[in-house]
C-alpha cells in the first residue's frame, strides 16, 4: 500500500494560500458561493490540469473515482 503523500499535495503546499486568500477576500470571489469556494475550485481545476483530463465530466469522474482519498 501506499504510504505519505500523492504528487498532488506536494504540489498544492507549494501554492502561497495566505496571498490567495487575500485575492479573493479583496475582489470578494466568495460573497455569494453556493457550493464549491474559490480555494476549492482551484484545488479540482489544478487537478484537472495536472492528471490531464479532457471534460468537465472526465474530472468529475476520476474524484468520484477515488473519493476515499479527499482530505475533507
Amino acid at each position: 500500500m501506499h504510504e505519505g503523500k500523492f504528487v498532488f499535495s506536494p504540489i498544492m503546499d507549494y501554492m502561497p494560500w495566505r496571498q490567495f486568500h487575500t485575492i479573493v477576500k479583496q475582489f470578494q470571489g466568495d460573497k455569494n458561493i453556493q457550493t464549491l469556494t474559490c480555494a476549492d475550485y482551484f484545488r479540482m481545476m489544478a487537478f484537472a490540469q495536472l492528471t490531464y483530463r479532457d471534460s468537465l465530466r472526465d474530472t468529475v469522474t476520476c474524484l468520484k473515482a477515488v473519493r476515499s482519498k479527499w482530505y475533507h
